[in-house]
């Protein structure tokens, strides 16, 4: 409860819908919240659920006073069940949880007194992506003073957030009801603009978005490209709402462009999608590129997404086409040059490149600009300038924990190399050496098995490799073990066994 009032310090809002199975790894990480069961509560919204999710929450507010349940017929869309918990929340904050996803056990405790110590609107908890994506440079680094203008919040539009109740109130902060897309990015948006503080909470990872493998999501199915650019301009109205033309609106805008147009139209996802599907969405995105988007939106994009832009902008599906296929072949390479543990360190030296195929990622020279080389033909050199990109290119080496997928930044120091090839083309590659500190890595909270990848950004793309590199520590803090990661013959070998002999008799073994 909270100081001054009876109340709790959270409520946490779920949407549920046929959960079934699924909502009970949610249920097991609210039960085991390090803060007291007294201190917050649970407001489930059933939705109209016509399977055994009504009975499962009435069993589970019968047998935990913290844990309440509101029926209500069924609306389809998160957005009502979101707003009516706010409306029955009794908590100081609210945070609003899919039903398919959990927290981490400390999650709640940790951004109440992230709110709490510096008056915050709004808390962001660092996010662990299960077959979904999270952003990735907004949780770098705590930020405790976070703005749309210092910090990459705009990264970060799911509802997933510790929300002020009484800022959700003051400002009538509520979810768009009805079946439509988007909504989130709405209230979230907004939200951003009228925080009188949002904070970042990076050092923990508090919550875990995932993608359900059967698509039972209610919001999995298919987006409707008209629809959807209709719910994207709202998201755009709102920035314009609150800031003038130039350089910061570009930045915000440019959220949308990479997020909702260029990334679908890429790739194995654009090769993928039907071909009908994707000239209505390269016919819809094209208009709000020309009716909503200043030049320096795609200007500021890296060289890549700057062509796929141009080629949206001309209708040029054919050429996305020619260049999707190209880059499903790009991946990130990597070799390590030493691993050397000492005491709570470890240190990997190492490199890292492009590549697309068996062939280096390369760009060409025209007078003083780097210009990446592309299966595309009539494109300006302006769009296929990399001078900027080979800069702003950047290696980084991340350490994942191998049964959470907790993923953490490892500090690098490192160099940019441009390597001549015989065909007058240079290759991009990169060198760094990366210092682990088991003390520091997770807080200190490095008890596990955890495996280390380079992310190399360059150009437009960002790209992960696993390195030959795991180590296990016995403990929070304690010295890093080298054992063998999951491309070694070796781990192989032990996974083989572990599938195929039972448990009893490996113990046996052993002894």
């Amino acid at each position: 409860m909270t100081a001054s009032t009876n109340a709790p310090k959270v409520t946490v809002v779920v949407p549920a819908y046929n959960s079934g199975p699924h909502i009970e790894k949610l249920v097991t990480s609210l039960l085991r919240q390090s803060l007291p069961a007294g201190e917050f509560e649970a407001m489930f919204v059933d939705d109209g659920s016509t399977d055994s999710t009504g009975a499962r929450l009435d069993e589970l507010a019968a047998a935990h006073p913290h844990f309440r349940v509101l029926h209500i017929d069924n609306s389809g869309w998160p957005s009502r069940p979101r707003n009516l918990g706010v409306e029955h929340a009794r908590g100081e904050y609210v945070f609003f949880a899919d039903d398919d996803d959990w927290f981490g056990e400390e999650a709640l405790e940790r951004l109440y007194a992230c709110a709490t110590a510096h008056d915050a609107d709004l808390v962001i908890g660092k996010m662990a992506g299960h077959r979904r994506s999270v952003p990735r440079e907004l949780f770098r680094r705590n930020r405790f003073d976070a703005t749309l203008e210092n910090a990459p919040l705009i990264d970060s539009l799911t509802a997933h957030k510790l929300f002020r109740r009484s800022f959700l109130v003051e400002h009538d902060l509520r979810f768009p009801e009805g079946k439509r897309r988007l909504e989130d990015h709405v209230l979230v948006t907004r939200a951003y603009f009228l925080s009188r503080r949002t904070c970042v909470l990076a050092d923990y990872v508090c919550y875990h978005h995932q993608r359900r493998t059967d698509a039972g999501n209610v919001t999995a199915t298919a987006l409707e490209p008209a629809g959807y650019f209709v719910n994207l301009r709202e998201a755009l109205d709102i920035v314009d709402a609150h800031t003038d033309p130039g350089p910061l609106r570009d930045r915000l805008h440019r959220r949308w462009l990479r997020n909702e147009m260029v990334s679908r139209l890429r790739g194995r996802r654009l090769l993928d999608a039907p071909a009908d599907w994707v000239d209505q969405l390269v016919d819809e995105a094209r208009r709000v590129i020309r009716d909503r988007f200043a030049p320096g939106v795609a200007a500021g994009l890296p060289p890549l997404q700057r062509i796929i832009t141009r080629l949206i902008e001309q209708g040029r599906t054919a050429d996305l086409r020619r260049l999707a296929r190209w880059e499903t072949a790009v991946r990130a390479t990597a070799t390590v040059q030493r691993v050397a543990p000492a005491g709570t360190t470890l240190t990997v030296s190492l490199t890292a490149e492009l590549c697309s195929g068996d062939r280096p990622l390369t760009l060409t020279a025209d007078g003083e600009q780097r210009l990446l080389v592309v299966p595309v033909d009539d494109l300006p050199a302006d769009l296929r300038d990399a001078t900027t990109g080979v800069k702003q290119s950047r290696l980084d080496v991340v350490a994942r924990r191998r049964d959470t997928r907790e993923e953490f930044f490892v500090p690098v120091t490192g160099t940019v190399e441009l390597v001549p090839s015989d065909d007058g083309t240079v290759r991009l590659v990169q060198h760094g050496t990366a210092r682990l500190d088991s003390g520091t890595l997770n807080g200190g909270r490095s008890r596990g098995t955890w495996d280390l990848k380079a992310r190399v950004t360059s150009c437009g793309w960002t790209e992960d490799t696993l390195l030959p590199v795991a180590f296990r520590c016995a403990a929070g803090g304690a010295p890093p073990v080298v054992v063998p990661h999951p491309g070694s013959l070796r781990f192989r070998l032990r996974r083989a066994v572990a599938r195929r002999v039972p448990e009893s008799i490996r113990r046996a073994i052993r002894r």
